[in-house]
């Protein structure tokens, strides 16, 4: 199979952990007999510098011809003085919009090597494999009339059935392939589109009898993924309410180093780590690359259809954390973090220790 893959490194951290990835992504490649096709485009601040705006005809034209993209990070303080609709996030959300990426799904596993890690007690945390599935491009962040003056600002939370019907499909397919069980999670008490998200996800529901759902209050959500993060399979919920709970959860496992995601659409699928560009420690050589890398798990299984690939990629990392392993971002105190690209070094090496062991234990034909 051949596939094309665009990457957008970024800025900040991104294209140090989009370099270190893609000498992952390279190897599952040829492992799994895939031919990658990988071109590189400005995205962000690195856009704007480059062409004045943070996303151009070309790059979407490249994620348009691709059957996946990765995307490292956007923004930073060089380019926050810019008028709201030219900062380089901009070029995120308007990539959302223009592939129709209107699934976000935000994996938050815990580990067995990292249960320390969190600010949580170890008991709470362990065990801990949840999903987010957030709709990504409809609610507050998209709703018009918005904006600001001396006096106000304005934001329009809006949500059609169309919106609210596919994002729930995706959230009870996702929890068809796990535990059966989704929670809902919107402010049906005080807000009239939580009420009519709750309902027409009531709805789709009836189409999947063998999945449990339940209706959670945001607030209870969030105190409920701090309390006992293993309650929860899969957590449907719109955009913005997905954004912060996300977030949350990426705490639980001990640092937002270490979750991918993936944005999907009907023709169109774009993968990322969670964290943002991390300004303050770019060019360091210092960035955890493990969310990236995984993201990169989550390209092989979903647009590749090579769940096995994940699979080996994930537990190459699992091995890796328990040899003791760390970035700056994971490492105890007192102990010597490796580097980004260390990390990267110890994950190949480790990879390919686990196929090999793949090999010589298959059966022979």
């Amino acid at each position: 199979m051949r596939y094309k893959v665009a990457l957008l490194p970024g800025d900040g951290i991104g294209p140090e952990v989009t370099d270190a990835a893609v000498a992952i992504m390279e190897y599952l490649a040829e492992a799994s007999q895939v031919t990658l096709e990988i071109t590189s485009h400005p995205v962000g601040g690195s856009s704007i510098d480059a062409y004045g705006k943070p996303l151009t005809d070309e790059t979407l034209q490249a994620c348009y011809d691709a059957q996946a993209v990765l995307l490292g990070a956007i923004g930073g303080p060089k380019w926050e003085g810019l008028p709201h609709d030219q900062k380089p996030e901009r070029a995120l959300l308007g990539l959302r919009e223009a592939l129709g990426l209107y699934t976000n799904l935000r994996p938050a596993k815990v580990y067995p090597a990292m249960v320390a890690a969190s600010t949580l007690k170890p008991e709470c945390v362990s065990g801990t494999d949840l999903m987010v599935v957030r709709e990504l491009t409809g609610g507050i962040y998209f709703g018009d009339p918005r904006g600001y003056d001396e006096e106000r600002g304005w934001n329009t939370l809006v949500y059609t059935r169309p919106e609210v019907e596919r994002i729930a499909r995706a959230a009870f397919e996702q929890a068809l392939k796990r535990r059966r069980h989704v929670t809902s999670v919107d402010k049906a008490n005080v807000l009239e589109s939580s009420q009519f998200w709750r309902d027409v996800v009531h709805e789709v529901h009836r189409d999947y009898p063998q999945v449990t759902l339940e209706d959670m209050y945001v607030d209870n959500a969030a105190m409920q993924l701090i309390r006992q993060p293993t309650r929860f399979d899969v957590i449907l919920t719109q955009n913005m309410f997905g954004d912060i709970l996300s977030d949350a959860a990426s705490m639980v496992t001990g640092s937002l180093g270490m979750l991918p995601s993936a944005s999907l659409g009907d023709q169109y699928a774009l993968y990322e780590p969670v964290h943002g560009s991390a300004p303050d420690i770019a060019g360091q050589n210092v960035a955890n690359p493990l969310a990236m890398m995984a993201s990169v798990g989550m390209m092989f299984s979903t647009t590749f259809q090579l769940p096995e690939a994940e699979r080996t990629l994930t537990e190459a990392i699992d091995a890796t954390l328990a040899a003791g392993h760390r970035t700056a971002d994971i490492a105890a105190p007192g102990t010597t973090p490796i580097s980004t690209t260390e990390m990267r070094d110890r994950i190949m090496e480790t990879l390919q220790e686990i196929m090999e062991r793949q090999r010589t234990s298959a059966p022979i034909a």
